[in-house]
């Protein structure tokens, strides 16, 4: 069920930090954004969505994507 408000600025600021976490993981682990939405599996173009903070991923997402880069959750969302 979606939200009825926004989230607070503060929230929308760490989406963006853990998505700049998730696509510095990648880039280490040289990965493109198809491969590791493909690992998931996730649609690119949601997964994407993910990496630049504009959608909030969902607890599983996120430990299905640190699996698939090879990083421990805790390093995308510390």
């Amino acid at each position: 069920m979606p939200r009825s408000t926004p989230p607070p600025d503060w929230v929308l600021v760490r989406r963006r930090q853990i998505g700049d976490q998730i696509r510095a993981a990648r880039l280490h682990a040289n990965l493109t954004q198809e491969a590791v939405a493909h690992r998931i599996p996730m649609d690119r173009a949601a997964y994407v969505r993910i990496e630049q903070g504009q959608a909030a991923a969902l607890l599983d997402t996120l430990l299905l994507i640190a699996d698939a880069i090879g990083v421990p959750l805790s390093e995308l969302v510390a």
